[in-house]
């Protein structure tokens, strides 16, 4: 009887230890699931829709923009723009929803050079903020959102006609991929030293809300993949659409970029949103509609 009880005590501790090692086991699956998880839900790239896009400040920046010196405000139209060329697939509604045509493109440089417009670059920007130059009369800046190849193709010989100076958001995460510029190419754009090069993420995921290490590496990498590939430096950076919050403002900040965009519509650049920089969407206006668009103090829609 008590080699039975010695032999049934070993079975019971036996199976307390199974029953254990399959909690444990259990539960370090079920972390790698959650984790697994997680990464996949930060990481997925944000798809910018007109509808998407942030419009409003977000409630933690309204103060600080209310109690700003009005003196300090710089009226700097940023105009921001995604595509630009003559769409063969009209069935890709995204492509088209955010696509101006190459002729209606330089039709805009050209009433915005005639009027006697300034093209700066982000960084000079960032440079007058900091009082390392002065502002011109009448300062614009173009600026092109993820780096497609039509930046190269169509956009790019438009500059170069009009002598007209633009920073472009690249995605080093997509470079060479189908909609995107390859390497040669973002050479190409920078050796013509009309495109001042800012960051926009390495996979394009919205930053506002997610986990402290994504949210930096995202900056992080982004700026040091674009300086290590090209040799230059990037101090420019712009939030996938338009989403950010004072976490990922701050990493910006500590990340040495010296300005950041958003798509938030305005006109008033200053000390106080250098970090979510307003932009304003010309769509298809030109000519006069484009100058009296750049003259409102209100920018509701885009």
């Amino acid at each position: 009887m008590t080699r039975y009880k010695h032999q049934k005590h070993k079975h019971f501790i036996l199976g307390v230890v199974t029953g254990i090692v399959f909690l444990i086991l259990g539960a370090l699956v079920f972390i790698a699931i959650q984790k697994y998880v997680l990464a996949k839900s930060t990481s997925q790239p944000v798809l910018e829709t007109k509808k998407s896009m942030v419009k409003e400040l977000p409630e933690e920046f309204k103060k600080q923009v209310t109690l700003a010196t009005p003196s300090a405000q710089l009226r700097v139209p940023i105009l921001m723009y995604h595509y630009v060329e003559n769409i063969q697939n009209k069935s890709d509604r995204l492509r088209v929803e955010l696509n101006i045509t190459p002729n209606v493109f330089e039709e805009q440089v050209k009433t915005l050079k005639d009027a006697g417009y300034t093209f700066m670059t982000a960084k000079e920007l960032g440079d007058v903020l900091d009082g390392k130059m002065q502002l011109p009369d009448k300062p614009v800046l173009l600026t092109f959102d993820d780096g497609h190849w039509d930046l190269a193709t169509d956009v790019l010989p438009i500059l170069e006609k009009y002598n007209a100076k633009a920073t472009a958001y690249i995605i080093p995460g997509f470079t060479g991929g189908s909609d995107f510029m390859t390497q040669s190419q973002i050479e190409t754009v920078i050796k013509s030293g009309l495109v001042d090069i800012g960051a926009h993420t390495v996979h394009h995921i919205s930053l506002k809300g997610r986990p402290y290490d994504v949210v930096k590496n995202e900056i992080d990498q982004s700026k040091s993949m674009l300086e290590d590939t090209y040799h230059i430096s990037v101090v420019s950076f712009a939030y996938p659409n338009g989403s950010f919050d004072l976490q990922a403002v701050q990493l910006t900040k500590d990340d040495g970029f010296t300005t950041a965009v958003s798509t938030v519509p305005g006109i008033e650049q200053s000390q106080v949103n250098r970090y979510f920089m307003y932009r304003l969407r010309p769509g298809y206006r030109t000519g006069q509609e484009l100058l009296n668009y750049l003259q409102r103090d209100q920018f509701g829609v885009y």
